[in-house]
């Protein structure tokens, strides 16, 4: 779609550049933002020019730029006790693009555009991931990418702040994981997602995210018992209805989406 209401588009080339007048957003692979007309939206920033090294790895953290491409993300190459490893590959699944998408849209920014069923959300939220932003001040903060969305199309970014990277910490790729995922049709919006992760700690995390306004992380001690995790996910009070599933419909496949991943997880 032609973004008629756009004045300008410039190129940033260094952190300097990221400067944002009123009515500017940032740009990366532009999939959503072309979408649909943008109201208010008058000028864009490039940022894939910045250079940012899609991947890097270190001994506690796998880092993933903001910029870094869906198709990128699936082809991460699995290391030795990446048990996580397919969730790479799921949650890219469930965007359900073409090729040509994945080669174009980014992780940062199906991120920050926050809708429900962005698999990156999920995948961050499921695995701790922080997020790394660079304020308008010039300053770094980090902050959980499950807390960064806050509902449908809403994030704690303010305006002229940009997502950087996302954080994932080693031991969460070393844990052990499980994926369900339901839509109302084969290529249909997701209705529910959730990913449980038991770590080597016997921590157990539930995610669900999908069917919830924004990502709803449930933690435990351990595995806990059928009725602990049922009564954990029905209070779970984000759940919306739209054309791609009833909110009763989207608790109830995540309650039992649940339940089947504690009893993989605890085999």
């Amino acid at each position: 779609m032609d973004l008629i209401t756009v004045r300008e588009t410039r190129v940033a080339r260094t952190r300097d550049d990221l400067v944002f007048a009123p009515g500017e957003e940032p740009l990366g692979g532009g999939t959503w933002l072309f979408s649909e007309e943008q109201p208010g939206l008058t000028g864009l920033v490039d940022l894939t020019v910045l250079g940012w090294q899609p991947i890097v790895e270190s001994e506690a953290t796998l880092t993933i730029a903001a910029t870094c491409t869906i198709a990128e993300l699936a082809r991460i190459p699995r290391r030795e006790g990446w048990k996580a490893h397919p969730l790479f590959s799921q949650t890219a699944n469930s965007l359900l693009a073409s090729f040509k998408i994945w080669n174009i849209a980014t992780v940062g920014g199906n991120i920050c555009t926050s809708l429900p069923a962005g698999p990156m959300i999920s995948l961050a939220s499921a695995l701790d991931a922080t997020a790394l932003v660079w304020a308008t001040d010039g300053s770094d903060r980090r902050l959980p990418v499950a807390d960064l969305v806050t509902a449908s199309r809403e994030n704690l970014l303010a305006h002229g702040e940009v997502l950087r990277a996302i954080e994932i910490p080693t031991t969460s790729l070393e844990a052990r994981t499980g994926f369900r995922r339901i839509a109302l049709s084969p290529l249909g919006r997701t209705g529910t997602l959730v990913i449980a992760r038991v770590d080597a700690s016997g921590e157990a995390v539930f995610t669900v995210s999908g069917g919830t306004t924004r990502p709803r992380v449930l933690r435990f001690d351990g595995l806990p018992s059928r009725e602990a995790l049922q009564y954990a996910v029905e209070s779970i009070t984000e759940w919306f209805t739209d054309p791609h599933g009833a909110a009763d419909w989207r608790r109830a496949m995540s309650v039992l989406f649940a339940e089947e991943l504690r009893e993989e997880l605890s085999a």
